[in-house]
C-alpha cells in the first residue's frame, strides 16, 4: 500500500474523529469553538486531498476508498453530537436522512460496482453542493455561540434542513442514474 499525500490527509481526518469527539465534551468554555475548528479544519481536508490528489496524480486504490469512509464518519458523528446535545425533533429527522441517505448511496454504489457500472453513479455537482452545505451547517451546529450579533446555531439549523434536502435530491439523481441497470438486472 503506497501512502500519497490525499492518503495521509484522509486518515488525518479519521484520526480526528476521536479528538472532535473528546474535545465536544470537554467542559470549558472554548470547546465549541475547538470543536467547530476542528470540524472545519478536517472539511478543508477533504477538498485538499482530492484536490492534491487530481492536480498531482496521487491517486491509489486504499485512498479511493477511504476518503468516502472518512468523509461519512465525520460527518455521522458530528451529526450524533449535535442531536445528542439538542435532541428536537427536527434535528433527528434531518441527521436520520443525512446517515440514511449515506448509507443507500454507499450500497448503490456497491450493487452498482458489481454490476461493472459504478461510472454510472459518480458524483454529481448536486452531491458536491449537497457536501458545502452540510459541512458549514455542522460548522455552525458545534460552535453553536452568537457570533456579531448571528445566531450562528439557527442558521446552522436551516442549513442543516437545506443539506437534508439537497441529500434527498441527490439520492434521488443517484437512483435515477442507475434505474436503467438496476431494471435490467432485475429482468436478467
Amino acid at each position: 500500500m503506497k501512502l500519497t499525500v490525499p492518503t495521509m490527509l484522509t486518515l488525518l481526518r479519521i484520526l480526528l474523529i476521536p479528538v472532535l469527539v473528546l474535545v465536544f465534551y470537554l467542559p470549558y468554555k472554548w470547546t465549541n469553538f475547538a470543536a467547530a475548528f476542528i470540524f472545519a479544519f478536517a472539511s478543508i481536508t477533504d477538498w485538499l486531498d482530492g484536490w492534491i490528489a487530481r492536480r498531482y496524480n496521487q491517486f491509489s486504490a486504499f485512498g479511493a476508498f477511504l476518503d468516502p469512509v472518512a468523509d461519512k464518519l465525520m460527518v455521522a458523528i458530528a451529526l450524533l453530537l449535535t442531536v445528542q446535545k439538542h435532541p428536537t425533533v427536527w434535528m433527528a429527522l434531518w441527521a436520520a436522512v443525512i446517515i440514511g441517505r449515506e448509507i443507500a448511496v454507499s450500497a448503490l454504489r456497491e450493487w452498482m460496482a458489481e454490476l461493472g457500472q459504478r461510472a454510472t453513479v459518480k458524483v454529481a455537482s448536486i452531491g458536491k453542493f449537497k457536501t458545502i452545505v452540510q459541512m458549514v451547517a455542522l460548522v455552525c451546529l458545534l460552535y453553536q455561540e452568537p457570533l456579531y450579533g448571528l445566531n450562528v446555531f439557527l442558521i446552522g439549523e436551516w442549513l442543516l434542513a437545506a443539506a437534508a434536502l439537497l441529500t434527498l435530491w441527490s439520492g434521488f439523481a443517484y437512483l435515477r442514474a442507475a434505474w436503467p441497470a438496476l431494471r435490467e438486472d432485475a429482468r436478467s
